[in-house]
């Protein structure tokens, strides 16, 4: 049964690309994995597939609801509440199954939801096939560490009995042991009739997952022609001609350049000691003084 079926999901807004050209088809008891680098868009399309995060590109089909587990920012443990807390207060907000849909259902997220109120930590954890994980139900989640984190994320998501179940960055600060653990938690849900969708940096050698890489640049890039083309914007500055340099070695320049400043002193001495001339700011410079014989008489 297909849970899970995008062709070219994609999501564009005015900054570019979140994620394009994602073609993923999830039926249940599969897992799946999506790595690429930081900035890929593994995180929303996540979302996008749990239908937390939209998409205005291509299609996206799915059957039954979804659930989240640890995605940061998103859905995280609460700081000051125990896990034991998480799980009753889960519950408590579930209820127990309805009988139209305990077929619809696993059996074990059922019998989980009957416990809300006995051992409900047993319970979940038994239901989510996580007996062999160190997670004490009295620690709060302030302190948890990434590996425990996922765990109750992954325990909280199968109590509502979803089709569905993605979880982020599955690899992120667990060493070598825990993330072998972690994969091997993961397809454990796949096998209990989950579609299990799940992203991370890298998935371990021997990992039972399909892989789908973003942003891997080996892969063909089909160019956006529906975009117009980046222009940038230009603006007309004046630029004043440079001034021609006069050739200081020229002897024939400078003889010529001597000879006419001294026939302009000789011909007009007034003219250089005329006061309302030197201090006539809105005179021309480059406009001789006409001198009137009359007035100088």
């Amino acid at each position: 049964m297909k849970i899970v079926e995008a062709h070219g999901l994609g999501l564009r807004t005015r900054r570019g690309w979140v994620y394009r050209d994602v073609d993923l088809t999830a039926e249940a008891g599969e897992l799946h994995v999506v790595t690429g680098p930081p900035g890929s868009g593994r995180t929303s399309l996540l979302l996008a597939l749990a239908g937390r995060f939209p998409h205005n590109e291509g299609t996206l089909r799915t059957r039954g609801p979804a659930a989240l587990g640890q995605v940061a920012g998103v859905h995280e443990p609460d700081p000051a509440l125990t896990v034991a807390e998480h799980i009753q207060e889960r519950l408590l907000l579930l209820g127990p199954v309805p009988r139209r849909r305990r077929q619809l259902v696993p059996v074990a997220a059922v019998r989980a939801r009957r416990a809300y109120r006995r051992d409900a930590f047993a319970a979940a954890i038994a239901g989510a096939g996580f007996t062999d994980v160190p997670l004490d139900p009295d620690v709060r989640g302030r302190d948890l560490t990434p590996q425990q984190r996922q765990v109750l994320g992954l325990v909280l998501a199968t109590l509502s009995g979803p089709s569905l179940i993605v979880a982020d960055d599955v690899d992120a600060g667990s060493d070598a042991p825990e993330r072998a653990w972690l994969w091997e938690a993961l397809a454990r849900l796949a096998d209990q009739g989950y579609a299990v969708v799940a992203s991370a940096r890298a998935v371990e050698p021997g990992a039972r997952a399909v892989v789908h890489r973003l942003g891997d640049p080996s892969l063909p890039v089909r160019p956006d022609l529906s975009l117009p083309a980046t222009t940038v914007p230009t603006r007309t500055v004046a630029v004043p001609a440079p001034a021609v340099p006069t050739d200081a070695t020229d002897p024939a320049a400078t003889a010529d350049s001597d000879a006419t400043a001294d026939s302009d002193a000789t011909a007009d001495p007034d003219a250089t000691a005329d006061p309302e001339g030197a201090g006539d700011p809105a005179g021309d410079p480059a406009t001789p003084d006409i001198v009137d014989p009359e007035v100088n008489r």
